[in-house]
């Protein structure tokens, strides 16, 4: 065949065609002929034609996206779905999203949040499914058994684009002085699915920006209306500050009323906004995210010991950011936790200093600050010695005052919050038997003496996440205070405690025919000179209640502090209520919350701590130490989980780990512990508190409480109190914090 055939072949229109054009065109005219590719006339079918076989079944098996797992309630219920082409079982209810996820293919989406309720108004999550006229949203869509994904064909990227398109229609050009900027949803997403050009030419519209306070900034021009923020605050925080207002083009989130957002877990919607309407406040401006090394460590301001990420540059602490913990802290953290971070480089602690004989505090080397301490303690009888350890103390140091003091003689040792013989014997009396998570299982809470929603912010978050899943019934005695989840007041103290032991109370109905009860008891209630019979009223309404079984725990103490449940453990523990007001030597190791008036004037203060806080004051020897950020040390949170945490930045000036600081002075009192790095103090715990050894792991209570015998103690009528007057500052790297006391003014104000 010959080259001129071959081109009128090319050239000339076939039949159908021809009919075309001389029908459409009757003076049979010489039209441009467009060349049109089948798949774009007909993506649909196209699509399903090029559409390969399902593979067979011995492939190996994809990775599920972010390491997704897969729990089958009912085996039975499993359904199989294809993603492009291969098979997936997931359990019936699931939506075409999560099938994706677990097939391995991550699809886009800026609305859907696996905590939250699905929206399904940003519709970046378009993916074509089998026998559907239109694309659908994932998110939305429940899978079906033998339903066919496909998430790489022209219709659904067509559709992502168009999507895309229009979410940046709005959007300013703010990626360069925008907070956000690398890790931006909106930027990572425009890169991957979206199209190289937009068709929009005419203005921009713009939105008023919100005063959200102290903690959240906000350039509402950029916001793109996923709504995650208003879910949030619904849904985890409780509190109904957020909404949408308006239609169309006008549409925005805001207050309605001109408020500021007061929840104490405002600073999560910073994280889960996809784009820079919402950014962190106090870090603006501050650093961008790839200068910065992130440190994975735990959070030490309360005792939940929340998961968190320090990210730094340099010596300094630029931002704290939560981590991802299913048993602890989900993927929230508190206010106080993301923001108390400035307090670490103010008030600090530099150098070791005496007091000198006109009061001025004058700075000296190591050497000499150890030998006037070991030269003072060596002239005062071993009794009238005291070692107080402070909130924020690891179990290393702890053990070796202890380890110090008991030396010297002394067993005057224990740690700030724990009352006068608190009974230490028994760990279920003093550590969260039901867990955190386990909290998700209960249908009814008593919460005795306690406020969690500012003692253990995290907890109530789980308490508000049941109520509202399950609704759960709460009931509190306690002060008057704000919740943010329906409850009933049952009454300010004890004796409500007494009527509802005795069963007389209507509440103990209730209790009684939950099927899984709980029962939260407030640290607060150590410090009570009658906690042995409000313990014991406790237990005989767990006991009456059914609360402890063997398949279920609900009695539970909320700790205050990170140090108080390590504390319990080692056995530091006050043995008389008068052993301050004789001492004539007081190691103070962070503690800053005891009554310094209690202490005598002729008493020998040694300081050691990171802050300039109130016990400074009555030092006369201070001795500098690493805060939490700059030292590996052991904690155990309230329900008996052991973590530790990780040096993120250098310590300051000439401080010291405190352990470090106390074998050194052990040395020079001529009296040497026997260990010198982490790991042999470790054994040494090992010896006095195994749990506190096994990293990341929750050592359950291996006794019922219920074995602890009934107090016959006289039960005093006093009201329980508030034990944290303001969530913001409790500790002294909050009260050091200007972020921290810009909240207390605005928030706390009446």
């Amino acid at each position: 065949m010959g080259l001129g055939s071959l081109a009128s072949k090319v050239v000339r229109p076939t039949s159908t065609s021809r009919i075309l054009l001389t029908s459409q065109n009757p003076g049979n005219l010489l039209l441009r002929t467009i060349v049109s590719k089948p798949e774009l006339r007909k993506p649909e079918g196209a699509a399903a034609q090029a559409q390969p076989e399902p593979p067979p079944a011995d492939l190996p098996p994809r990775t599920p996206v972010a390491g997704a797992r897969v729990h089958f309630p009912n085996p039975d219920d499993a359904i199989e779905v294809f993603v492009d082409g291969y098979p997936v079982k997931i359990p019936k209810g699931m939506t075409v999203l999560q099938a994706c996820e677990v097939a391995g293919v991550d699809i886009p989406r800026f609305c859907y949040h696996s905590r939250l309720s699905i929206a399904g108004n940003c519709r970046m999550c378009l993916v074509e499914v089998e026998k559907s006229p239109k694309p659908v949203a994932s998110c939305a869509m429940p899978a079906l058994p033998g339903m066919k994904i496909k998430t790489d064909t022209p219709v659904a990227k067509k559709a992502r684009e168009g999507v895309m398109e229009f979410l940046l229609m709005n959007h300013p050009l703010d990626c360069p002085i925008c907070d956000q900027g690398g890790e931006c949803d909106l930027q990572d997403q425009s890169m991957a699915f979206g199209s190289d050009r937009g068709r929009f030419t005419e203005m921009k519209r713009s939105v008023v920006d919100k005063n959200l306070g102290p903690l959240v900034k906000t350039v509402m021009t950029r916001c793109i209306q996923c709504t995650r923020c208003v879910r949030f605050a619904t849904e985890v925080a409780g509190v109904q500050d957020l909404g949408m207002l308006g239609r169309g083009s006008g549409e925005e989130i805001g207050t309605y009323v001109e408020k500021l957002m007061t929840s104490e877990l405002s600073g999560n919607v910073i994280d889960i906004c996809p784009v820079g309407a919402l950014t962190s406040k106090p870090f603006a401006f501050k650093a961008r995210n790839w200068e910065l090394k992130g440190t994975e460590t735990i959070d030490v301001t309360d005792a939940v010991g929340s998961n968190i990420r320090i990210d730094s540059r340099g010596p300094e602490v630029m931002r704290i950011v939560p981590r991802l913990n299913e048993d602890i802290n989900e993927e929230w953290i508190s206010d106080k936790t993301r923001f108390c971070y400035d307090g670490l480089k103010r008030q600090r602690l530099n150098d070791p200093m005496i007091r000198g004989p006109d009061g001025r505090f004058k700075a000296v080397s190591w050497r000499d600050a150890l030998a006037v301490v070991a030269d003072i303690a060596h002239q005062v009888k071993p009794e009238e010695i005291v070692g107080i350890s402070g909130k924020l103390s690891d179990a290393e140091s702890m053990m070796a005052l202890k380890d110090f003091l008991n030396k010297m003689g002394s067993n005057n040792v224990w740690c700030e919050g724990i009352g006068v013989n608190t009974s230490a014997d028994l760990r279920p009396g003093y550590l969260m038997n039901t867990s955190i998570a386990g909290l998700e299982k209960a249908d009814v809470f008593l919460l005795v003496g306690t406020q969690p929603r500012v003692e253990a912010a995290m907890v109530n978050a789980r308490i508000q996440k049941t109520v509202r899943a399950n609704q759960a019934k709460v009931g509190y005695v306690g002060p008057a205070t704000d919740f943010n989840y329906d409850h009933q007041h049952l009454g300010t103290g004890p004796q409500t405690l007494l009527e509802l032991a005795e069963g007389r109370h209507p509440f103990f109905s209730t209790i009684s025919n939950a099927k899984n009860p709980v029962i939260i008891v407030g640290a607060g209630v150590f410090e009570r000179e009658d906690k042995d019979a409000i313990f014991s009223a406790v237990q005989t309404i767990a006991r009456n209640g059914k609360v402890v079984r063997p398949d279920w725990n609900g009695l539970n103490v909320l700790l205050l502090h990170a140090a108080q449940a390590a504390a319990l453990d080692l056995g530091l523990v006050p043995q008389s209520e008068n052993s301050i007001e004789s001492a004539k030597f007081v190691y103070l190791m962070g503690a800053d919350d005891i009554n310094i008036d209690k202490i005598p004037d002729d008493a020998f203060v040694v300081y050691q701590g990171h802050h300039g806080d109130r016990s400074v004051y009555r030092a006369n020897v201070i001795l500098p130490a690493a805060a939490f950020s700059e030292k590996e040390g052991t904690y155990e949170n309230t329900e008996g989980c052991t973590q530790q945490t990780l040096p993120a930045v250098p310590t300051v000036g000439d401080a010291r780990d405190d352990w470090k600081i106390i074998r050194a002075l052990s040395e020079v009192a001529g009296i040497q512990l026997p260990y010198d790095t982490v790991g042999a103090i470790r054994t040494r715990i090992r010896t006095v508190a195994p749990n506190l050894v096994h990293m990341d792991e929750r050592e359950p209570a291996s006794f019922p409480p219920t074995l602890k015998p009934d107090s016959t103690g006289k039960m005093s009528m006093t009201p329980f109190e508030t034990t944290v007057e303001n969530f913001y500052m409790t500790d002294s790297i909050t009260r050091a914090s200007k972020i921290m006391a810009q909240c207390s003014a605005m928030l706390l104000k009446k």
